[in-house]
């Protein structure tokens, strides 16, 4: 076969296979998804008239079959709603696998308590002076935009910490948020959030703020991840923070300390193998270019040369590379048995 033969061939074989899959997915109804959107409309106008317009559509293929339809709510700029239908012959006016009408009911009572949420957390922040520019995907937590250093992470972390109080006092004694031991404040840095991917102003609120395009350009470079202990509504206001890397800065921070202290282990350990577990690594108080954390070992590696359920463990202050600074302190039996892991705090 020429050369000028064989690729005819080739491109007529693909163009083949491409108009197939184009059938196939067109009779499978992946791909377009107007059917789905105007029934969604169809039925947000009988149950909900004059209250929802939708503003997109998003096929579910591959995970599974329909569309998910957006809704904005014409009384609530803020509030978006979300339903999942399908209008294939098998599952016909079923929303999610179940009758639409009690699921897209659901669906906005959802959205507008979601935006009511959201209201009382923007609220809370804007007064301390703190601009929430993106939410979770299930509109916790909150990122806000500081620069951390050594001179500003304390002053910060106080400043946040009194946000996350007015925010627990403003949701009420009664709220989750509130009977929570917790609560999470994602820190950015002005220059990443500068460039963040911002929607339309004409979007609602919190479809804006949750986007995982808005998310994933806020967490393509190191951030922080701040928390505060709650306790009967009150909030420690002075905070912790960890630095949340990217997956390859990640691997290549757990690389670097786990390769330090195992040469440091070798002295006592000669045949020391380390685990590839990555525990929480905190920043120091009033440090961004010390953290501490755990990491683990076994004495001797397995019948197959690995570190599975190690009951040994290194503390470790390491910079922000993660080259150990200072004394590895070990603490042992922290495993109970082959289960959960009991490190003692630190």
């Amino acid at each position: 076969m020429t050369g000028s033969r064989r690729r005819g061939w080739k491109a007529a074989l693909t163009g083949t296979m491409a108009g197939s899959l184009v059938v196939l997915l067109g009779a499978c109804g992946v791909v377009d998804t107007d059917d789905d959107r105007r029934a969604a409309e169809e039925l947000a106008e009988k149950h909900f008239p004059g209250q929802l317009k939708a503003i997109g559509a998003r096929t579910l293929f591959p995970g599974s079959g329909g569309s998910e339809v957006t809704f904005a709510v014409t009384d609530d700029r803020d509030a978006v709603v979300r339903l999942r239908i399908d209008t294939d012959k098998a599952e016909e006016g079923t929303c999610d696998r179940k009758d639409c009408v009690p699921v897209l009911a659901e669906a906005v009572k959802r959205g507008r308590q979601q935006a009511e949420d959201f209201r009382t957390l923007k609220g809370a922040f804007d007064d301390c002076g703190y601009e929430v520019v993106a939410l979770g995907p299930t509109g916790i937590p909150p990122y806000v935009v500081a620069e951390l250093t050594n001179a500003t992470v304390t002053k910060v972390l106080g400043e946040i910490g009194e946000c996350v109080q007015r925010w627990v006092t403003a949701s009420g004694a009664d709220s989750t948020l509130a009977r929570a031991q917790a609560s999470y404040v994602n820190v950015v840095s002005p220059a990443v959030a500068d460039r963040r991917d911002r929607g339309k102003e004409s979007w609602p609120a919190v479809m804006r703020l949750t986007r995982s395009d808005l998310l994933a350009s806020l967490t393509k470079q190191a951030y922080f991840s701040a928390s505060y202990e709650i306790e009967a509504g009150r909030v420690d206001t002075t905070g912790s923070a960890r630095a949340v890397r990217p997956f390859r800065e990640s691997q290549k921070f757990g690389d670097t300390v786990q390769n330090a202290v195992k040469e440091q282990l070798r002295a006592t350990y000669p045949r020391v193998v380390m685990s590839t577990y990555q525990w929480i690594w905190r920043l120091e108080p009033g440090r961004v270019d010390r953290q501490t954390g755990y990491v683990l070992f076994c004495p001797e590696p397995d019948e197959r040369g690995r570190c599975v359920n190690s009951d040994d463990a290194a503390l470790v202050t390491t910079d922000e590379h993660g080259n150990p600074v200072g004394k590895v302190r070990l603490v042992h039996d922290v495993r109970e048995g082959t289960g959960m892991l009991r490190l003692p705090p630190y």
